[in-house]
């Protein structure tokens, strides 16, 4: 990075907190494995996750992901650069599951628990997944679909597998016979997790060579075309984000070896993939794991039992939470650092969040594709409360303009940035990977400003895109879905203005059958979309605006609403 001419033309270096470089070594550690294995021996006695009252050490997560390395070598023969597929919410399996994969050198697909089978067997034939951990709340959507795919090999883990006795036993009696949450399932050479783990501890495990630039993560993200594309992150990229996170967390003064990291946002999802599993290894923190986030009278009792430090969330999590009538129950006294990102953060709950927790909110930016962080407010006081912040070390932002040139302080254009964490590209899809870039910069396909102080600010979104509770919603797959329901004969999909979730999705729709109703299409949604794609409004229509060559426009129907809003 050109250093000085970066500096000259942003303002930005000069509200670094002084103990923050602006250089990061992305080159720090030739894998991941080697992080992990160099945290594992630091902070050996130290806790790395805790789960429904259940904690395990560093020392632990190394014994156990290194077993489950060894299952996957010796058992199942999978080697270098296999695909092994991740589908579980926030659970103690899935830090091991994952690292024990990436320390036998294998890709880590990882998918939505809530994805249909639809979504779901694209994802893993796109990818090659030859093996895939699931719970076994999910076995049922793999049983329909795994013909179709290459999956060889499944591993089922139920949600207390690691919880210890007797815990382990009433937790999985009480999901399974009780509240009826595993849908019974025919997987007949399927292994289960504890199973796996028993095998590959009575075998050797054999360390892998891997280099800095191999893939890590094939991570899937939408596109504006409804293709589900595969973000391709080498190690490289990810040790880039762990190691900027490290150092930009320095003016909060959180000891190495402790600390507590609320992990309420899903572990398959790059923001807390990176932030909160992968940056536990260089911090030694621990991770306080939230399988449900949704029910916040558990989770309210979680944050009671532990000295929090830092909670990594979205606006609508932490709006739930204030409007909670016993937050007021958990002591934030310890609260060092909040981070929010995968949406805006309303400066209404920023604010509120502040006034209870005594910590203001840090907003950040940043894309699967940048593994995923590019930006975010410091956390040493100086936050600019609805902006993203600032660029992290080693990392570029700026505007341009449709002609690609660049634009002046002040005015809006296109967020396009460089650095270390850049993706390797989407994954067979090189043409896709070229709309992407210009040159060494990755379009984001988001409008932004950058002020006087150099601070960035997102004012809209080029892409159709919609944006539901921190998740991307296509307008292409969800009218490629309801396209396909009995009845329908033309349909739009757009995203409008929610104050609990950014955005719902709404449907606009020309029907063939008069007989066609708003439930029919919801239920046929239902089956094959996962609920936040679902259309939360449906609107019939006779006819939907065209352009000359006949293509649907959506911009008139934004428009619309729009204009109903300001009404």
């Amino acid at each position: 990075m050109n250093t000085q001419s970066t500096i000259n033309a942003y303002p930005w270096r000069r509200f670094y907190p002084k103990e923050v470089p602006e250089e990061i070594n992305p080159d720090a550690y030739p894998s991941l494995a080697a992080l992990l294995e160099e945290g594992c021996q630091k902070f050996s006695d130290r806790p790395a996750y805790a789960c429904m009252g259940k904690q395990i050490t560093f020392s632990e997560l190394d014994k156990l992901s290194q077993q489950f390395a060894s299952f996957l070598q010796n058992e199942l023969k999978l080697h270098k650069g296999d695909r092994l597929a991740i589908q579980m919410p926030n659970t103690l399996q899935y830090p091991v599951a994952m690292f024990g994969a990436l320390r036998a050198g294998l890709v880590v697909v990882n998918t939505n628990p809530l994805y249909t089978p639809r979504e779901m067997q694209h994802q893993f034939k796109d990818s090659g997944a030859k093996a895939i951990v699931i719970l076994a709340n999910f076995a049922s959507h793999l049983e329909k679909i795994i013909d179709r795919t290459d999956i060889q090999h499944v591993i089922v883990t139920q949600l207390g597998d690691l919880l210890g006795f007797p815990k382990k036993q009433i937790v999985n009696a009480v999901v399974k016979y009780v509240k009826k949450l595993v849908p019974d399932y025919n997987l007949p050479d399927a292994i289960s997790f504890n199973d796996a783990l028993s095998r590959g501890s009575s075998q050797p495990f054999r360390s892998v060579s891997i280099n800095n630039t191999d893939l890590a993560f094939v991570q899937y993200t939408g596109g504006t075309t409804g293709i589900s594309k595969g973000a391709m992150l080498t190690h490289r990229n990810i040790i880039s984000n762990v190691e900027a996170q490290h150092v930009w967390l320095r003016p909060a003064h959180i000891p190495a070896g402790e600390g507590v990291f609320v992990a309420a946002l899903p572990l398959y999802h790059v923001y807390a993939l990176t932030t909160n599993a992968l940056a536990a290894l260089k911090g030694g923190f621990m991770n306080l794991l939230i399988t449900n986030p949704r029910d916040l009278n558990a989770f309210i009792d979680d944050l009671k039992k532990y000295t929090i430090t830092g909670f990594t969330g979205v606006n609508t999590l932490y709006n739930g939470l204030l409007n909670h009538p016993r937050i007021g129950e958990v002591d934030f006294s310890h609260l060092k650092v909040t981070s929010a990102g995968g949406m805006a953060l309303q400066t209404s709950v920023a604010e509120r969040w502040a006034k209870l927790t005594g910590n203001t909110p840090c907003e950040g930016y940043g894309l699967t594709e940048t593994s995923p962080v590019l930006s975010s407010n410091p956390v040493d006081g100086t936050v600019r409360v609805g902006t993203i912040g600032l660029p992290w070390p080693s990392t570029e932002m700026k505007i341009i303009r449709d002609d690609g040139t660049d634009a002046p302080i002040g005015e809006a254009g296109e967020i396009v940035a460089r650095g270390p964490q850049v993706f390797k590209g989407y994954y067979n899809r090189p043409e896709e990977t070229a709309k992407a870039m210009l040159g060494d910069w990755f379009k984001t396909g988001d409008v932004g400003v950058m002020n006087e102080e150099g601070f960035f600010k997102i004012v809209d979104r080029k892409k159709d895109m919609i944006l539901v509770s921190g998740f991307n919603v296509y307008p292409n797959e969800i009218e490629e879905v309801v396209s396909q329901c009995p009845g329908v004969s033309e349909v739009a999909c757009i995203g409008v203005p929610d104050e609990k979730s950014t955005e719902v999705v709404k449907i606009f729709v020309v029907k063939r059958d008069p007989g066609l109703t708003v439930e029919t299409i919801k239920a046929f949604c239902r089956e094959n979309l996962t609920p936040y794609k679902v259309p939360r409004i449906i609107e019939f229509r006779d006819e939907l605006p065209k352009s000359n060559v006949g293509k649907i426009l959506r911009r008139p129907l934004r428009d619309e609403e729009m204009a109903k809003l300001k009404k």
